[in-house]
């Protein structure tokens, strides 16, 4: 597989907007998925896992955007080297192509869609939720399925509790165990959901809502505190303060997502207010925002343990 998270900041203008200027999904080889973002100053482009970096050197000439960039195969050993791309894309009406061109071998091509531009920040007191669906039975895995049946699965339901086990006790992107993925998929709505990991490793997570945006899963004090610790929308959007339990407690999130806007409530201190998350994040099944997703727990860090998942649709009018 083939990851990447990048960001491109600039010097100077682009001049006349062309037919990438805009935003842009990209589904990427091998099922990841990306962001693309085309300014008249600033070009952003979020994939795979991790969070945006800079890339210094690059070139925007005729509607085409392109730049080399060097990608280090997942899970590999680490005196394996990187593999240095070519990477190029253009656009035409509301798709976008791209190419990934190694040194050698054979290219690997790639594709977006325009997404609509971020609407307005919703009125949350005048948008009615609907009854609220339990998510996790108790009793076993019903309802749930591994993201990718090829890796390790450590999730099952003890005495009512989500758990997910693993031995991997570090913060690297990659790890042997699979996500966990609601069967159901959904639009906008309030999710109650709460969260313990193990004091011993620190311990790290994340809640994926639509399967596009991960809110972060951490304790107050765990080393693995992601990008900007617990209740983050990861690498989007930072809380306002570290509203997190000590290690081992139960900590507790209620989250709204309404018109690509999020609210994130921890343990009862509101840490990020109706705030707009631009597009997916790293790690992400979907990045179309105009589609549903499910629910969707990172399972290839830490071990983690959820209870009490209760989601309320909002009602349409």
């Amino acid at each position: 597989m083939i990851r990447f998270l990048l960001s491109f900041i600039l010097a100077g203008s682009l001049g006349a907007q062309d037919a990438l200027t805009g935003q842009w999904s990209l589904d990427l080889p091998n099922d990841e998925k990306g962001w693309l973002s085309v300014e008249s100053d600033k070009v952003e482009l979020m994939c795979g896992v991790g969070s945006a970096r800079p890339v210094e050197k690059f070139e925007r000439q005729n509607g085409v955007l392109s730049f080399d960039k060097s990608i280090k195969r997942p899970l590999a050993p680490k005196e394996e080297p990187t593999v240095k791309y070519r990477i190029t894309m253009s656009a035409e009406g509301e798709t976008l192509r791209g190419t990934m061109q190694p040194e050698t071998g054979a290219a690997i091509i790639f594709s977006g869609k325009k997404q609509p531009p971020m609407p307005s920040a919703p009125d949350l007191s005048k948008v009615v939720f609907g009854e609220p669906i339990t998510l996790i039975n108790g009793r076993d895995l019903t309802g749930w399925r591994a993201s990718n049946p090829a890796k390790k699965n450590g999730w099952s339901v003890r005495d009512g509790i989500l758990c997910n086990d693993t031995p991997k006790t570090d913060f690297s992107a990659y790890g042997e165990h699979t996500n966990l993925r609601s069967d159901a998929e959904f639009e906008d709505f309030q999710l109650h959901i709460e969260y313990r990991l193990p004091p011993e490793t620190g311990g790290n997570s994340g809640i994926y809502l639509r399967g596009m945006y991960e809110v972060q899963v951490t304790h107050r004090d765990s080393k693995m505190q992601g990008i900007n610790g617990p209740g983050a929308v990861f690498g989007r959007i930072t809380p306002t303060h570290n509203a997190g339990k000590p290690a081992g407690e139960w900590d507790v999130l209620d989250i709204t997502l309404v018109n690509r806007h999020i609210t994130v409530v921890l343990n009862g201190d509101k840490v990020i207010n109706n705030q707009p998350v631009p597009g997916c994040t790293g790690g992400a099944l979907k990045s179309d925002v105009i589609q549903p997703g499910p629910i969707y727990l990172q399972g290839d860090h830490t071990s983690v343990q959820y209870r009490n998942l209760l989601l309320r649709p909002v009602r349409q009018p």
